[in-house]
């Protein structure tokens, strides 16, 4: 019998990334009880059980620009995560989303002979399609989560398994529509409009001042309740000086329960777009970064669409407002048309379970996961 793993070290770098690997390591534990997992690790990893060399909150900055004055404190974080891996020898090395870090951890890894499995595989079908001869040396496996990329990557020579969307089995409220009602005192005869500004607090910040402004502008020609489930990575005390006075009403995370029962999200363009989408919430999304990154990045993209709900169903399901697109006018008309018109409505909805459908692997996707690594450790020992 192949012996088990003594050592895997865990790197995740941003919420959604880590909520994937923080329900891996439980069916990981099924197959290894005494192995000791540690590395970069957030609050589900810490509990969990992995041990956080580094804290991965300190490492979640978006943008070309917006990461350059973090720089310092990100490589004195990686410099840490790598002195523990020397220290402590892993047999194995699970990394999760978060390319622009995983890579260089990927890369000393492989230097110290520990075999690198990926969680996530990085969106360079997108853009920056050259990293993919990197990952070819440093990457012994990868795990691809939407449907399209199995093919992409195998066609450029890596060893890949699509596994399925981990959230396709696990998105779903916890309140019916009526509970929830009632837990935070939302009036049944308006529309629910749900505020995603986005997980990080850099982002959220960067769009809250015109999500506020589509508030007021919706309210005046549609009354509507609008709630902000605020991220564990921000916290609803940190929206609440920006949102005093607004329209908008901060709560503490139940993000999916907002989405599930919302009439319109205004959702930032990254994983909340998945997740409403399998909620089957009608959203406008939107992004936003400084002008600079906008700029360089936007000649870097080699994908029709920006938003993965589009580049899922192939075609324009859900509105996108990008950079200077995004404003409170935008959004406020977007999310009106689709309050006030109940056809256009009912063809987004339809769209979006035809996303869903797409969505949902061989299984669930954590499971498919853990046998893949299972098998992959066996075969190498």
């Amino acid at each position: 019998m192949p012996q088990a793993p003594r050592k895997i070290l865990i790197s995740a770098g941003e919420a959604s990334g880590e909520f994937y690997a923080a329900e891996l390591i439980p069916l990981l534990r099924q197959f290894w009880p005494e192995c000791d997992f540690f590395g970069a690790a957030g609050p589900k990893l810490r509990t969990a059980g992995v041990r956080a060399v580094i804290r991965s909150e300190d490492l979640a900055v978006v943008g070309l620009v917006e990461v350059l004055g973090h720089l310092p404190r990100i490589w004195r974080r990686f410099q840490t995560l790598i002195r523990a891996a020397k220290e402590e020898k892993p047999d194995l090395a699970i990394l999760t989303d978060s390319p622009d870090f995983n890579f260089r951890v990927a890369r000393k890894m492989k230097r110290l002979g520990v075999p690198v499995i990926y969680l996530v595989a990085p969106q360079v079908w997108a853009w920056r399609q050259g990293r993919v001869k990197t990952m070819r040396k440093i990457i012994d496996h990868l795990l691809c989560i939407f449907p399209f990329e199995e093919a992409w990557f195998e066609g450029r020579g890596m060893p890949v398994t699509y596994i399925g969307h981990p959230l396709s089995n696990r998105v779903r409220p916890a309140l019916t529509k009526d509970e929830f009602f009632r837990k935070h005192n939302i009036p049944p005869d308006r529309p629910l409009v749900a505020v995603l500004p986005g997980s990080r607090r850099s982002e959220a910040m960067r769009h809250l001042p015109e999500l506020i402004r589509a508030a007021e502008l919706l309210h005046a020609q549609t009354p509507s309740t609008f709630l902000l489930p605020a991220s564990p990575t921000c916290g609803s005390g940190f929206f609440a000086p920006a949102l005093t006075g607004s329209k908008v009403r901060v709560i503490e995370g139940e993000a999916w329960d907002t989405m599930a029962h919302c009439d319109v999200a205004w959702a930032a363009s990254g994983t909340v777009t998945v997740e409403a989408a399998l909620l089957g919430a009608p959203m406008v999304t939107f992004y936003k970064v400084k002008q600079l990154s906008w700029e360089i990045g936007k000649h870097l993209v080699k994908v029709p669409f920006f938003c993965m709900v589009n580049l899922i169903a192939e075609k324009k399901v859900v509105p996108e407002l990008m950079q200077e697109a995004m404003t409170g006018a935008a959004l406020a008309a977007e999310a009106g048309t689709l309050l006030r018109e109940p056809a256009i409505r009912a063809k987004m909805k339809a769209g979006l379970d035809e996303v869903a459908a797409k969505l949902r692997g061989p299984g669930d996707a954590i499971d498919r996961a853990a046998t893949v690594i299972k098998t992959f450790w066996e075969a190498r020992n």
